[in-house]
């Protein structure tokens, strides 16, 4: 009999790009920029301190921008800046088109040549395959998947789920989809960058 399970995701790698104290529970966190489910879930790992790895789960079927704000996060990698170009965009989902996202990477003081010139290259479209690739053979089949300390999430971290891991002080969910909406309005800086 063939064993039908998924593969687990792959232990952390040199290039995987992560955030928050070492000591903590890693959760891997496979998502999309456009997606705003995501940018709930990367709120709220950012706001209990977790220990975040990101992987893309970019699928152009999904959305027409999903791979292309993902080179240019590992664009902006390429020069340091991945987590402030990832929180930039979760914050601003909207505006992802090319314009927006020069803005971006001007405003995090990058070399917008040579981020537009990375985010093109066949280097980075491979690393977003790759991670995508990775997602789906470890089972991920919605965005965002998280995978922490052998337990799989699909969809938005609830508090149980965080609590389990053992992050207190976790941030609590909305109760109507009204105050997601609302959450998720807070969260997006307004300035006049924004609406370039």
């Amino acid at each position: 009999m063939t064993d039908l399970r998924s593969a687990p995701p792959p232990a952390l790698r040199d290039d995987d790009h992560v955030r928050g104290p070492v000591d903590a529970t890693l959760v891997t966190f496979y998502a999309d920029f456009t997606c705003p489910r995501c940018a709930l879930a990367h709120e709220r790992l950012t706001r209990t301190g977790a220990r975040v790895a990101f992987r893309h789960m970019a699928l152009r079927a999904k959305h027409e921008r999903a791979v292309p704000a993902a080179c240019a996060a590992e664009a902006a990698a390429a020069q340091g800046a991945f987590w402030a170009f990832c929180d930039a965009l979760y914050a601003d989902q909207g505006r992802l088109d090319d314009p927006h996202l020069w803005a971006h990477a001007r405003s995090l003081g990058l070399d917008v040549e040579r981020f537009d010139a990375d985010r093109r290259g066949d280097d980075l479209a491979a690393r977003v395959q790759r991670d995508t690739r990775e997602a789906l053979a470890a089972g991920a089949t919605t965005t965002p998947t998280l995978f922490a300390a052998g337990i799989v999430h699909p969809g938005v971290p609830d508090d149980g789920w965080l609590a389990r891991l053992g992050y207190d002080g976790v941030v609590r969910l909305p109760k109507t989809s009204k105050e997601a909406g609302d959450a998720e309005r807070r969260a997006r800086p307004r300035s006049k960058e924004n609406f370039i």
